[in-house]
């Protein structure tokens, strides 16, 4: 290319940092550019909540208005921004590589709780303008309260230090990309299986005039069409539901060991309880139709579970299940003993990581009152036991939560990171041991059973459109007087318990993640 190009973009740090990015992608196959700095209604507008400004592009528009005007040559944009349609004479011709797409909540120090999920005190206020950010963390924590913000990156910080808020809530691909120094908080990641980010979150788009052939070609050399692929995804459920960037929707798309896998939240206003949806498919073709279907109005869902432990009623799964008038029967039909009354502490001093793959195990190690030394790691199966965790004021310095139910996965991971120490495992007489069994021989292992599980003599069936079984002792339970009556779905939590219905022979739906929000996106995905 003979011409030297001119990339619009917003004057904003993070802006500035996207556009110099694309600028030395260019720059690295030979094409030489230059900045030009555009304000958008977004950057002007700030007295106003998002969802106030009219339109669907306010921090696009005038950047478009210039590249179709011919005054630039592309445009360097959020793509979490831009609307899903372009407007008539400009198409992205290229995205970039994708920035990790988790959110991150940053917490003013004194306002830090780490007994409670997302380790932010009771009743602490939140500065975000996201619809969907707050519908999906007051799925998680309604007692948490909401005040707008606005603002570049270090205004919003400066806000939090400034006290106005206890906690905010940010994109981590934005804080990482221009490094901004948040030592003076507390910071708890929100991976994008757990809190949905918006659809294309943590991806640029460049944006060139449709007819400028001649760009498209060069631009193909920075183009990540993996990307392009799982975010085209994410767009198209976006455009499906006709929402805006203001709209209370979630949407991610990764590619995992050949699979697509995707998650979908989406309430109805801020306030309202999100429904999510986990969805696999081979390929991504019709994959955002197919989800977009499990979202109709006409949809039958079940009308009553059946689960076999206690369910609290102000938990997720069962503010999920009111939602939408689902009865449930939740009943444990087995009872746990301990095994042993006293910790050795030696063996404590030991040991440099405790994994723990289970809430009950969790619950009675602490029963036994043990003193933990603070080099001592903490690891965890998922995000249900590191929920459990945090009522005995610890959090996890690993957990399974990206890899879900894939137990030799997250087994694999945690021998690379404890390759050479000692771990603790604290467990059921007679558990599995699957993550022990990963464990490298340079790794010393202390095999410490400290409780066991005694089924019920009776259970009552259920007749339950859904029966939710969390445990393989529970299923022995119920499968020893009762059989699925014909129509009954089975769930399983984990793959310990999905083994013992498979060889049972029947039929089952295994949730991607072995918690309350998993149970309520694979309840929600059924088909009937």
């Amino acid at each position: 290319m003979n011409r030297k190009l001119t990339i619009g973009t917003r004057g904003s740090e993070l802006a500035l940092w996207q556009a110099n990015f694309v600028k030395d992608r260019l720059a690295e196959i030979g094409v030489e550019a230059e900045l030009k700095i555009i304000k958008t209604q977004g950057d002007i507008i700030q007295h106003l909540r998002l969802d106030k400004l009219e339109g669907k592009g306010f921090f696009t528009k005038e950047l478009e208005e210039e590249l179709l005007s011919g005054q630039i040559d592309l445009a360097v944009h959020s793509h979490k921004d831009l609307p899903t349609v372009n407007p008539p004479g400009l198409i992205i011709a290229a995205v970039s590589d994708r920035e990790d797409p988790s959110e991150v909540l940053i917490i003013h120090k004194d306002c830090v709780d780490i007994s409670k999920r997302l380790s932010v005190k009771h009743a602490a206020t939140i500065g975000t303008s996201s619809n969907r950010r707050k519908a999906q963390l007051l799925s998680i924590r309604p007692d948490l309260e909401f005040d707008d913000l606005r603002g570049n990156l270090q205004t919003r910080v400066q806000k939090l230090r400034d006290e106005k808020y206890d906690a905010i809530m940010l994109a981590k691909a934005g804080v990482s990309r221009i490094n901004m120094d948040l030592s003076d908080f507390h910071i708890e990641e929100l991976s994008p299986i757990m809190l949905v980010p918006a659809p294309a979150q943590g991806v640029l788009a460049i944006q060139i005039r449709e007819d400028d052939k001649e760009l498209f070609n060069i631009l193909q050399g920075i183009n990540d069409a993996e990307v392009a692929e799982t975010i085209a995804v994410e767009r198209k459920v976006l455009n499906l539901f006709d929402a805006g960037c203001h709209a209370p929707l979630g949407s991610y798309c990764r590619k995992v060991d050949g699979k697509f896998q995707s998650w979908t939240s989406i309430a109805d206003d801020n306030e309202d309880f999100p429904d999510r949806v986990f969805f696999e498919s081979e390929t991504s073709e019709g994959m955002a139709e197919k989800i977009f279907a499990k979202y109709s109005k006409d949809r039958k869902l079940p009308s009553s579970i059946f689960i076999t432990r206690d369910l609290d009623e102000n938990s997720y799964l069962a503010r999920s299940l009111k939602k939408h008038s689902i009865e449930v029967d939740d009943r444990s039909l087995i009872r746990i003993f301990p095994t042993i009354n006293k910790l050795d502490s030696f063996i404590l001093k030991r040991a440099d990581w405790i994994f723990f793959n289970s809430r009950n195990a969790i619950e009675h190690f602490f029963k036994l009152e043990p003193l933990i030394l603070k080099k001592t790691k903490i690891a965890v199966l998922g995000r249900g036991s590191e929920e459990t965790l945090r009522k005995f004021n610890r959090t996890a310095d690993f957990t399974g939560d990206h890899l879900g139910i894939n137990t030799e996965g997250i087994g694999s991971e945690f021998a690379k990171l404890v390759d050479g120490q000692t771990v603790l495992f604290p467990r059921a007489e007679g558990s599995l041991q699957t993550i022990r069994k990963a464990l490298t021989e340079n790794t010393k292992i202390i095999d410490m059973p400290i409780y066991e599980t005694v089924i019920e003599e009776e259970v009552d069936k259920s007749n339950a459109d859904v029966l939710i079984f969390t445990s393989p002792s529970n299923v022995e339970a119920y499968f020893r007087e009762n059989l699925v009556d014909p129509g009954q779905k089975i769930i399983c939590i984990g793959n310990s318990t999905a083994k013992v219905i498979s060889e049972m022979g029947l039929p089952y739906t295994l949730p991607y993640s072995p918690d309350e929000i998993g149970l309520a996106e694979a309840i929600f995905g059924l088909d009937y």
